[in-house]
């Protein structure tokens, strides 16, 4: 089972974010999704090789031998180069392969991680890269030690449904689109996300919670960013949460935006 612990990243810019580590099961069901596809194009190349054949066995097995070579090393370089960390077994499995610190993925470390792959599989089934990749905290294999990159977990999000919630009233907050971005910017996943789930289910509770229940979540938002006083004049502690959640959830941010939830 994949371990829980995440990863810190600090960019140069001085921003600090986590990240889940994929942990060996996933890559491993991942390797044979892609190894699954290199066999494919090994029975297609055995095919055209069918015409060596006919000059030489010998001759017909050297070429077969350096085209695996090139083709396992090439499968894992061409796509993870093109498709920014990502073979179609880490697709599937929702991962992918990043800079250890949060820097652009350079052509020379996918090389490098690919060429140890070798390695990593002895003596069989990735064993070595799978005992690296275990006893390491940020479970990489020794190809990815040596070119300074992890597997992520980049699990798929899904967008919650604001349908529901959605009203034709004018969002005040949104005439300050600085104030707007700061208060994304400050804003945890775990705080928008009550919220959200305090707006969706506004009508389960009883009409003194309710009350209660939005006005700590108003007075929480507003300690977190400030808005005018004549943005948040004459609306109540409700309808300030919900405009709160129109901006954390909404795509645009401005005041040209009237379509959120208001």
């Amino acid at each position: 089972m994949d371990r829980l612990n995440t990863i810190e990243i600090n960019t140069p810019e001085g921003i600090v974010f986590s990240l889940l580590p994929a942990g060996p099961v996933s890559r491993f069901l991942a390797w044979i999704i892609d190894l699954a596809c290199i066999m494919v194009i090994m029975k297609v190349s055995f095919i055209i090789l069918g015409l060596f054949m006919l000059i030489s066995r010998d001759i017909a097995t050297g070429v077969y031998i350096a085209m695996y070579f090139i083709v396992s090393i090439g499968y894992g370089i061409c796509l993870e180069w093109y498709y920014k960390g990502k073979t179609l077994g880490k697709h599937i499995m929702h991962l992918r392969v990043m800079d250890e610190q949060g820097l652009n993925l350079h052509f020379s470390q996918i090389v490098i991680r690919n060429l140890l792959r070798f390695i990593d599989s002895l003596p069989a089934y990735y064993m070595v890269g799978g005992i690296s990749s275990v006893i390491t905290r940020k479970n990489q294999r020794l190809g990815d030690l040596a070119a300074n990159t992890i597997v992520i977990r980049h699990p798929k999000i899904q967008e919650p449904d604001l349908e529901q919630i959605r009203q034709d009233k004018y969002n005040s907050l949104r005439n300050y689109p600085h104030l707007c971005a700061r208060l994304r910017q400050r804003t945890s996943l775990h705080e928008a996300d009550i919220a959200l789930q305090a707006i969706l289910r506004r009508s389960e509770l009883e009409p003194a919670a309710r009350i209660e229940l939005f006005s700590e979540i108003a007075s929480h938002f507003k300690s977190i960013v400030t808005f005018p006083q004549e943005a948040t004049d004459g609306i109540t502690d409700e309808q300030y949460t919900r405009n709160i959640v129109d901006i954390l959830f909404s795509q645009q941010i401005g005041p040209e935006k009237k379509t959120g939830i208001r």
